[in-house]
């Protein structure tokens, strides 16, 4: 029997609750989350107009999934209990630069094994790798990429089902930020030799990847436009096939359906020079 398609209005007002793009809110406010959660609510400011506040509620029966962003979970996997009764999945980003670009980023060694974690905790479907963004420069090349993308493959491919790539976007305060880095406009020749090289050894692994917010068709490659916050995998998750607008805040290129951030800009502590929320 065909799956019952049911559009967002009509589950009963739930809506996706974004954790969040704007910070690392598994990693530095973990507890500022859960009590909140216990509250049933949070106020969330208006990131262009800090006088605007909004009323979200964070109760059952109103949220539909919660979508987390992190680059490290670990102070939340104790925690995880307290989640049972709301769909959930994680976006974990895992990638392969020192400390001069993410500066106070735990050792990947630890985040190999924190993921690990993770995922014998949720299930692989509900961890997904994130390699982004992938940027160039004399010390982070191309070779240094196909290196590491397979390092990192090799140790993840039995703990998630997809990997999502992105290349750096170079916004104003991103060119101030790395400027001493001298990285490099990566071309569409090097996009998809990246691609070519990680869709080939992403097959070796069974991994399936996407790409976020990319406007180049990598598709001769097996590689389609993905969706971080993504209603086909809520559906799989909740077990009912639904169908969400796609998010009308985001880039152009982002295919994210619709979602309410509970995060604020400018608190997370990683300091990831390629960031655009932080100044």
């Amino acid at each position: 029997m065909e799956a019952k398609k049911l559009r967002i209005s009509t589950v009963r007002g739930k809506k996706i609750i974004s954790v969040s793009r704007r910070t690392d809110i598994p990693a530095f406010y973990d507890d500022w989350f859960f009590e909140h959660l216990q509250k049933g609510f949070v106020n969330v400011k208006n990131p262009f107009n800090p006088h605007q506040i909004r009323k979200v509620s964070l109760k059952k029966e109103d949220v539909l999934c919660f979508v987390f962003w992190t680059k490290n979970p670990l102070p939340m996997l104790p925690k995880l209990n307290l989640l049972k009764d709301f769909p959930f999945y994680f976006l974990f980003t895992l990638n392969p630069y020192g400390r001069d670009v993410e500066i106070y980023v735990p050792d990947k060694t630890e985040l190999i094994e924190t993921f690990r974690k993770l995922s014998e905790q949720i299930g692989k479907k509900r961890v997904i790798w994130r390699y982004d963004p992938i940027l160039l420069s004399e010390k982070y090349n191309l070779a240094f990429h196909f290196e590491r993308f397979e390092f990192l493959a090799e140790k993840l491919h039995n703990y998630t089902e997809k990997c999502i790539i992105s290349f750096i976007d170079f916004y104003r305060k991103t060119k101030r930020k790395t400027a001493h880095l001298h990285l490099r406009e990566i071309s569409e020749k090097d996009k998809k030799m990246i691609v070519k090289n990680f869709s080939e050894t992403a097959k070796k692994f069974n991994i399936k990847i996407q790409t976020c917010a990319e406007k180049t068709d990598f598709s001769e490659f097996g590689i389609s436009h993905g969706k971080c916050i993504d209603d086909e995998l809520i559906s799989e998750i909740i077990g009912r096939e639904i169908h969400i607008p796609k998010d009308k805040n985001q880039r152009k290129e982002c295919n994210c359906v619709s979602s309410i951030d509970i995060g604020t800009y400018d608190t997370c502590h990683h300091h990831c020079l390629y960031c655009y929320a932080n100044g």
